[in-house]
């Protein structure tokens, strides 16, 4: 199982999960959010270190010119897009790196598949969460992962959405088989942008 932890704000902490074998780290680029990475990580220190983790960008509604200066800034290896892209954009960003694509789930997901295969060529992973925007660009309410299962999905994905230490059994059960691994986030920190790596640490222990 692949975990992914999302709100990285120094090198320092990209360091530290690179050393937990966290498989992605996600850099949260969207200035109003209280996650924002531009003012903390430095840029040019990042694109020297040699991680073997994907560092991710998370973005809401960039232009094409702001994803690629922000995938040159910080050496991306995956950007998440969080807002309304439409597949073309998807489409011009997965020539430069890996693509995320994130869908917001509420209490049906009778359209989903319909919706996903506009951007099954264009993507690379998908991303799911629920459906409240909890700060600017970021949706991280819970939602109910059985409406996933029954689904065709044809992409590997991320659950999201309040993920917490005590749901590493619910998801080792969980049963999908394009499920990739939990995308980790605001029930791993002790505040916005500092992880609580001895958390990250045993929930990788008991998914694993």
């Amino acid at each position: 199982m692949n975990i992914k932890v999302c709100g990285i704000t120094t090198f320092k902490q990209l360091q530290q999960l690179d050393g937990l074998e966290v498989d992605m780290a996600g850099i949260v680029l969207i200035p109003d959010s209280p996650w924002f990475a531009g003012n903390t990580l430095d840029g040019k220190e990042v694109c020297k270190a040699d991680f073997d983790l994907k560092k991710v960008g998370i973005l809401y509604n960039p232009s094409l010119s702001e994803a690629l200066d922000w995938i040159d800034a910080y050496k991306l290896d995956v950007v998440q897009l969080n807002g309304s892209e439409d597949p073309t954009l998807c489409d011009d960003l997965s020539t430069e790196v890996e693509v995320i694509k994130s869908f917001q789930i509420g209490d049906s997901v009778t359209e989903l598949e319909k919706e996903l295969s506009d951007y099954d060529a264009v993507c690379d992973y998908y991303l799911f969460t629920g459906n409240t925007q909890t700060t600017a660009g970021v949706y991280g309410n819970a939602f109910n992962w059985s409406l996933l299962e029954a689904l065709r999905i044809e992409k590997p994905f991320f659950l999201s959405g309040e993920i917490q230490e005590r749901q590493a059994a619910a998801l080792r059960k969980f049963s999908h088989p394009d499920f990739f691994g939990p995308d980790l986030a605001q029930s791993f920190e002790v505040a916005p942008g500092e992880k609580d790596l001895k958390s990250i640490l045993q929930f990788r222990q008991q998914v694993r």
